[in-house]
């Protein structure tokens, strides 16, 4: 049976799978509720002076029949005394001491964080994760994104954070920047003993057309929230590689936060280079019982695979990971239809004719709506496949040999790209595409 067990820049955990700072992380009766499902350990809901929140306080978007595809919340850091939150912290790592148990915080003077710092310490915390990222409410008063958007103030505080703390530190960074390696350097050379993100994204999910104010409404008004879910999944994905591939932060542990909800999506950030991973609005959606398919799920993962330990493919991925210049222009892939699985929708050639290279034929036999690939139109952009409802009904098919590698970068370099607008070596010189005429055809037709 494989090992699940982490040490995360010195906190160890039974597992990867942590709790986000969060509202399931609000109270010692959630996490124990929580550790007792099989969480390795929690990232307690952000400590500070408390605020008082409003209501309602989410939003969401629902997507093709998926409720909560993305979520959206502004309820800001823990509205408890901090006397009650410690308490209870200690309390649960009395009964869970082998969990990992993370105190978030966020507060504004440097003597403020030298005092929150011993009283979670004092409490038995495991580390400590500082929250820079929260994009509302919060930052409006200097703190949460405010910071995580100037590295200089980001690596002061992480300074005065450095030179009292005696347990490990992870900072939080914001994804409301443009280039999220300047944060992360900030953080680094800070000093800081581990980075996690991302935090929340600044959104506004939808209108309300009776009262025309942002989700969540707040008596007729609204704001902007942070968005999280399975939709900022591909952004925090790309965000932990960059930070996984840069020289100076690569060698710093990472944890993964943004639309984990499933075994698979946990490895795939630790592919990409994350040591645990933080889940949340899987947990307001279904529960802490998700914890323990995920768990299942990645230890067969592992099993089929061969692994022993997570950091057996940590970061496995990252060396296929490469800029777009250096992919392979000779490698050629095209569609192909298993005409047994065809249900004759003909999604694949409405999105093909309306939405990328006009590769997609209907026969003009009557009552025959099994679409056909031309292949020589056919460019592999595997629109079709995806569009398809049919699982494996349309697959993409290699053409090439798999001998020659020539990239833009190549070509470059040898003076053989485009360098004028009408430049003959261009890639779609001579590729088929219908004329105006035959549109015009297209509008007779359905008139």
């Amino acid at each position: 049976m494989p090992n699940l067990n982490i040490d995360f820049a010195g906190i160890k955990a039974p597992n990867p799978f942590w709790l986000a700072s969060a509202p399931p992380t609000n109270s010692g009766y959630q996490i124990m509720k929580a550790f007792d499902a099989g969480w390795g350990g929690a990232v307690w809901k952000t400590l500070g002076v408390p605020v008082i929140n409003v209501s309602s306080r989410y939003g969401a978007v629902n997507y093709g029949g998926s409720r909560m595809a993305g979520f959206s919340n502004i309820e800001l850091i823990t509205d408890r005394s901090l006397a009650d939150n410690l308490r209870e912290m200690e309390e649960v790592k009395k009964y869970f001491p082998d969990h990992a148990v993370i105190a978030s915080l966020m507060v504004e003077t440097k003597e403020e964080w030298i005092q929150i710092i011993k009283d979670v310490e004092n409490a038995g915390a495991d580390g400590i994760e500082l929250n820079f990222g929260c994009p509302h409410g919060m930052c409006e008063r200097g703190m949460g994104s405010a910071v995580g958007q100037e590295p200089a103030v980001l690596q002061t505080i992480v300074e005065w954070v450095m030179e009292v703390a005696n347990i490990p530190v992870i900072t939080k960074l914001t994804p409301n920047i443009s280039h999220i390696v300047d944060p992360g350097l900030a953080a680094a050379r800070g000093g800081t003993n581990a980075i996690s993100l991302i935090n929340t994204i600044k959104s506004i999910v939808g209108i309300d057309l009776d009262t025309y104010a942002p989700y969540p409404v707040v008596d007729g008004k609204g704001t902007n929230g942070g968005y999280c879910g399975p939709a900022v999944k591909p952004i925090a994905l790309e965000m932990v590689k960059e930070l996984a591939q840069h020289p100076e932060i690569q060698n710093i542990p990472v944890s993964g936060i943004g639309g984990v909800e499933t075994w698979r999506d946990a490895v795939e950030f630790i592919l990409l280079g994350a040591g645990s991973v933080q889940v949340c609005t899987a947990v307001m959606h279904y529960g802490f019982g998700i914890v323990r398919e995920m768990k299942a799920g990645l230890e067969q993962f592992m099993i089929d695979k061969g692994y022993e330990t997570i950091y057996d493919f940590k970061g496995k991925a990252l060396p296929n990971v490469t800029e777009w210049k250096h992919l392979n222009l000779k490698h050629k892939v095209v569609a192909s239809i298993d005409n047994d699985k065809c249900i004759g929708c003909d999604l694949c050639y409405i999105a093909c004719d309306d939405g990328a290279h006009q590769a997609i034929r209907i026969p003009d036999e009557s009552g025959n709506r099994i679409p056909e690939i031309i292949e020589e139109n056919c460019v592999g952009c595997n629109l079709c496949s995806l569009v398809c409802p049919v699982e494996e009904c349309i697959t993409m098919e290699q053409r090439d040999d798999g001998k020659q590698h020539l990239s833009w970068d190549d070509k470059t370099i040898a003076n053989e790209v485009p360098t004028s607008f009408d430049d003959d070596r261009a890639g779609g010189k001579g590729h088929f595409v219908p004329t105006v005429q035959d549109a015009l055809k297209h509008r007779k037709n359905n008139n």
